[in-house]
């Protein structure tokens, strides 16, 4: 397996699932909580776009750090285990789904976060299924022994 996909599906996942959240609460919009508890959550939503950030970030770096791809529709050059690698197979999805939600608490949209579970979902399914078959014929025994040590999401 060259490479585990053609198209890199993730991005565009999650861009169409913020785009498809934010054009659903204009056309059918969902009730949100109360004044006074819309603000804890805010507040909230603020810590989970910035903790989906950072962990974004973080993956980006430590690929970069390792010279492999960080797009998903191209070969892996090297297996990365550190960084956010040592507590998830897939921590720039787990990022993007966080910050996902994130702005669903910003934004009080509920919508958010039924969009960004169906991202998450079928990113499992197009995306992730693809990318550990590519790990494992590539990387054999040292992807098989990762795997069973460290969660595919958290």
């Amino acid at each position: 397996m060259d490479r585990p996909n053609t198209i890199p599906w993730p991005p565009i996942l999650y861009g169409l699932a913020v785009i498809a959240g934010f054009l659903l609460q204009r056309y059918i919009p969902l009730p949100w909580f109360p004044l006074f508890t819309a603000e804890y959550l805010f507040m909230l939503g603020i810590i989970m776009v910035l903790a989906g950030l950072a962990i974004d970030i973080s993956a980006m770096l430590a690929l970069r750090k390792h010279k492999t791809t960080a797009m998903p529709h191209k070969a892996a050059s090297q297996l990365v285990t550190t960084g956010p690698f040592s507590f998830s197979r897939n921590p720039i999805y787990l990022g993007n789904t966080i910050l996902t939600f994130g702005l669903g608490f910003v934004f009080g949209n509920v919508w958010l976060f039924v969009t960004g579970l169906g991202a998450a979902l079928i990113t499992n399914r197009l995306a992730i299924k693809r990318e550990e078959a590519h790990l494992k014929a590539k990387f054999g025994t040292a992807w098989r022994k990762y795997a069973t040590r460290v969660r595919r999401w958290i």
